[in-house]
């Protein structure tokens, strides 16, 4: 049987014979050469280099059996490289910390932990979900590498996009394929509103934005492979005070992640067991008029096409061949007659907008239509999403309507 035609199952068969210890101890340090690997042999931690140059080397976490490159998920020290491999040494403090350090005592990684152990000496553990957690003897979790991630977010993995108003989690692209310090591209919620919209990022410009969270805590996807159907369901929680999301994969096998690449492409990649490589199941930006405001303003990327493309709003013409331009209105509005909104359902609502709390449908509506400069609004009723203070989000938009998009899914957008 040859190694690319190795089913997934008697892979992780195989792997369970060669399971180590999966706990890190101030008694029991980790050292170069030395690995971590989880209970069910998913994941393995410990010293890696990215290059065939060996010239420096980072401690991190990845995909352990499974055939082909390593696959990394996660790296604690990744703009801060080891040049000198054999000195490493990662090891559990007496005060309970994790710390990476070189012969001469100098530190190149350590954590903070959020509670004082005392006199409670912790452990480190890799958990089967890929998760590397600093943990006391009650169970309790002091740090977890889940809320320090690099460029991945695995299954179970709660990313915190903003808290109390304030972006909190973000994603890292490698600087390279071979590069694990920190890139140029991110992924995050939008400083401007970091309770409504994520966004990927070049530097400090958006790239491709996500959309606006329209209240709907629970998207399902169908991931097909060769040998079974793998259903992949996303939760967005907006709690009032947090902004998180989740994936869940039917089977619970860990074999599922988003990833943050180099290029700047966010993708959800599955492994295929028949072709022993990663299949991608999607991506953003998905098309060339996905990325941020390229169809320009007042027209929308139209991903109900075989071949998304640049379209112009209802009501509105081309200014020319070229919708880098953008689109004009066909008819100019006049401010001192009742204006006449006309619903685009399906949309990903425009940036740019101004959030308006504690209001009806009607209200919203009426704000709009009462602003002579009021070109376009949205509103959506987030009362079955969780307790919130204000279960309305009114959005109403002045001057130029751009990045937008439609879709199979999205929200009435009233122009």
């Amino acid at each position: 049987m040859s190694v690319d035609c190795i089913p997934i199952f008697f892979l992780l068969f195989l792997i369970s014979f060669c399971k180590a210890d999966d706990q890190l101890t101030h008694e029991k340090p980790l050292t170069h050469g030395d690995m971590f690997i989880s209970k069910s042999g998913y994941f393995a931690l410990g010293f890696f280099s990215p290059t065939s140059s060996n010239k420096t080397f980072y401690l991190g976490v990845w995909y352990h059996g499974l055939p082909g490159p390593r696959t990394v998920v996660w790296v604690a020290n990744r703009d801060n490289p080891i040049t000198t491999p054999s000195s490493a040494v990662l090891t559990v403090t007496t005060s309970s910390d994790l710390v990476l350090a070189a012969s001469d005592g100098h530190s190149i990684w350590k954590t903070a932990s959020s509670i004082n152990a005392g006199a409670v000496r912790a452990h480190a553990v890799l958990l089967d979900s890929g998760n590397f957690v600093l943990r006391l003897p009650n169970a309790t979790d002091i740090w977890q590498s889940f809320d320090h991630p690099t460029d991945t977010i695995l299954p179970t993995m709660k990313f915190l996009f903003s808290y109390k108003a304030e972006v909190v989690g973000r994603l890292v692209a490698w600087k390279s394929s071979d590069d694990p310090s920190s890139g140029g591209f991110s992924y995050s919620s939008d400083p401007s509103s970091p309770d409504l919209q994520i966004a990927t990022w070049n530097k400090t410009s958006p790239y491709c934005r996500m959309g606006v969270w329209n209240g709907v805590p629970v998207s399902g996807e169908t991931l097909l492979t060769n040998a079974s159907t793998i259903l992949y369901y996303q939760t967005t929680i907006n709690s009032g005070d947090e902004l998180y999301s989740m994936f869940t994969i039917s089977n619970n096998l860990p074999f599922t992640r988003v990833i943050l690449d180099y290029t700047g492409d966010l993708k959800v990649l599955s492994w295929n067991s028949h072709s022993s490589s990663w299949a991608l199941f999607g991506e953003r930006p998905a098309a060339a008029c996905d990325l941020y405001a390229s169809c320009g303003p007042f027209s929308y990327c139209d991903f109900t096409q075989i071949v998304p493309m640049c379209e112009c709003l209802d009501g509105f013409e081309p200014n020319d061949d070229n919708f880098g331009r953008g689109c004009r209105r066909i008819a100019a509005l006049k401010c001192d007659k009742q204006s006449h909104f006309v619903a685009l359902p399906g949309m990903k609502v425009p940036d740019n907008f101004l959030h308006i709390r504690n209001k009806s449908f009607e209200q919203c509506k009426a704000m709009c239509n009462h602003n002579c400069s009021c070109t376009a609004f949205a509103y959506a009723n987030l009362s079955s999403a969780g307790a919130m203070s204000d279960p309305s989000r009114c959005l109403v938009w002045s001057g130029e309507l751009i990045d937008v998009a439609k879709a199979t899914a999205g929200e009435n957008l009233y122009v």
